[in-house]
């Protein structure tokens, strides 16, 4: 089709021509309300960024000497922070004569990951970068409520057995109308059935 044809009858429509496929052989154009291709196209896009979960990296500072109860409370936070998606970054700072004992900042890691242990798992061992400690601890992923199995058989679940009968009494009761109608127009015989 040429392109002035294409115009004439986008145009006696009330349509746009879209040029779809420019580089192609013959180029691909599309008869369409542009106005609202692109409004659809902004609502889907709308509606992907709210599905979309971002995911922040927060952060929690440890000190080489830290008492059980401190680290409890960090551990709390940390725990409030995995719940809700986030990534936590974990860090220790190393403070002069602490630069020799590394290895209890190695134990405070440690003891902080079994506190936070439920809510995350470290995405790798904490590393030593220059005079720091550095563990970073993804949240683990929702866990997904199983619904109770449902027993194949009618005799282990109560509730499906009743079903059932139910529906077998419903099935006999509207036999049995069926079944007394006949009867009935019998009964009567052809000639009563004419006076209705």
């Amino acid at each position: 089709m040429l392109l002035e044809t294409a115009l004439s009858f986008a145009d006696r429509q009330g349509l746009d021509l879209v040029l779809i496929s420019p580089n192609a052989d013959p180029p691909v154009a599309k008869i369409m309300d542009y106005g609202k291709f692109r409004y659809d196209q902004q609502k889907r896009e709308k509606e992907a960024k709210k599905k979309q979960k971002i995911i922040e990296v927060k952060e929690i500072r440890l000190s080489t000497f830290i008492e059980q109860h401190d680290l409890e409370i960090k551990g709390a936070m940390a725990k409030k922070f995995l719940a809700d998606g986030d990534k936590l970054k974990v860090s220790l700072r190393f403070k002069g004569r602490e630069r020799g004992r590394t290895d209890r900042g190695f134990e405070v890691m440690q003891r902080f990951t079994e506190v936070v242990k439920e809510y995350g798992t470290p995405e790798k061992t904490p590393t030593l970068e220059g005079r720091s400690l550095i563990m970073i601890v993804n949240p683990l992923p929702p866990k997904k409520e199983k619904a109770a199995p449902k027993p194949a058989n009618p005799e282990q679940d109560p509730d499906a057995e009743a079903a059932v009968l139910e529906e077998a009494l419903v099935a006999d009761e509207t036999k049995q109308a069926a079944q007394d109608e006949q009867k009935h127009k019998k009964a009567k015989g052809p000639s009563e059935e004419m006076d209705l």
